[in-house]
């Protein structure tokens, strides 16, 4: 038992990216855009926020651009918490590129595209550079952090791009290694937990359903 109480968990993140959007479905580039759910995106958000209602969340904080928020409402509906939005929470700012698929930015703007996929995102007009990300993201992160007591967790709903850079930027992970989280799926999420004797741990990645012995709650059902 003194083992077991060792490695027990004492604070909990869990970051979740939105469901599933119309630009999303057509792979264009949404940054800053306020673009909705589509109605496959609606369902993901509802069968996403049961299981994640199990972990009692104490508070869901969410970017404040539509896609986001009306993910998080699906989880509010069934934990009566507060909604707060915090700006820091949105995706990375594309610039120019905002609206386009890949194969429109490649066509567009050939020169940018080929310092784009060389690891430079801030050579298109507008766009945030990976620092500029990574210390938004890390700030808000360290807030949720210092606003979690003993036994809680808290829960950031934002986007794939910003919540992997955050996560990176969380663990101090080097630009030489910034490939080293995939990408997260529409409406999945990722888990930290702050075990006792080990500290802040990556537990779950790109989840879609809980692990054992965790499960849904009776009550969100």
């Amino acid at each position: 038992m003194a083992e077991a109480r060792l490695f027990e968990t004492r604070r909990r993140l869990v970051l979740w990216r939105h469901g599933r959007t119309a630009w999303n479905r057509l792979g264009r580039a949404q940054g800053h855009a306020d673009i909705s759910l589509d109605e496959l995106g609606v369902a993901q958000a509802g069968r996403a926020a049961q299981f994640l209602a199990a972990y009692k969340p104490i508070f869901i904080w969410s970017s404040d651009l539509a896609r986001a928020r009306e993910t998080a409402a699906e989880l509010v509906a069934l934990t009566g918490q507060d909604l707060v939005f915090d700006k820091r929470l949105r995706e990375v700012d594309v610039g120019a590129r905002q609206g386009m698929t890949f194969e429109d930015f490649r066509d567009a703007m050939p020169e940018l595209f080929e310092r784009f996929m060389a690891g430079e995102p801030e050579a298109v007009p507008g766009a945030e550079s990976k620092a500029e990300v990574a210390a938004r993201m890390l700030a808000v992160l360290r807030d949720a952090v210092a606003a979690l007591d003993e036994g809680q967790t808290g829960i950031l709903v934002g986007h794939g791009a910003a919540l992997r850079m955050g996560t990176l930027a969380f663990f101090g992970v080097p630009e030489s290694h910034s490939e080293l989280l995939a990408g997260m799926s529409n409406c999945a999420w990722a888990v930290l937990d702050d075990r006792a004797g080990r500290g802040w741990q990556i537990v779950d990645y790109n989840a879609q359903t809980l692990p054992e012995p965790l499960e849904l709650a009776d009550d969100v059902m």
